[in-house]
């Protein structure tokens, strides 16, 4: 896929725009840096799940899956539907699915076919 190429001429709030968006991409790439953040944004971006759930398959104590998803929570990233006493997360944000689907078929689809 070819980038469009910014021209030197390129108006201020162009270039604005663009300081904005790589700062929007660098909060992004900065959550997704952590590895257990990423196998919990991949697990919830194939379907919503509990923290038991997420617990169980990343094989990673209550606590850190918790902590790791209140940061999710923070960025915005995740959201949560409450069911009685149950509480269920998915990913909230359209641009992060996009993010981890991409991420997904370079580094795990590979390995899991």
């Amino acid at each position: 896929m070819a980038l469009p190429k910014l021209k030197k001429d390129a108006p201020p709030e162009e270039i604005a725009v663009l300081h904005e968006q790589a700062k929007r991409a660098s909060e992004l790439m900065k959550a997704l840096s952590h590895e257990t953040r990423l196998m919990i944004l991949c697990l919830l971006n194939e379907q919503e799940m509990s923290v038991t759930e997420i617990e169980q398959i990343v094989g990673v104590p209550q606590a850190t899956v918790s902590q790791q998803l209140a940061r999710l929570r923070l960025e915005r990233f995740v959201a949560t539907r409450r069911e009685g006493r149950m509480i269920y997360y998915r990913i909230a944000d359209s641009e992060v699915a996009a993010v981890v689907e991409s991420l997904y078929d370079v580094f795990c689809r590979p390995v899991r076919e």
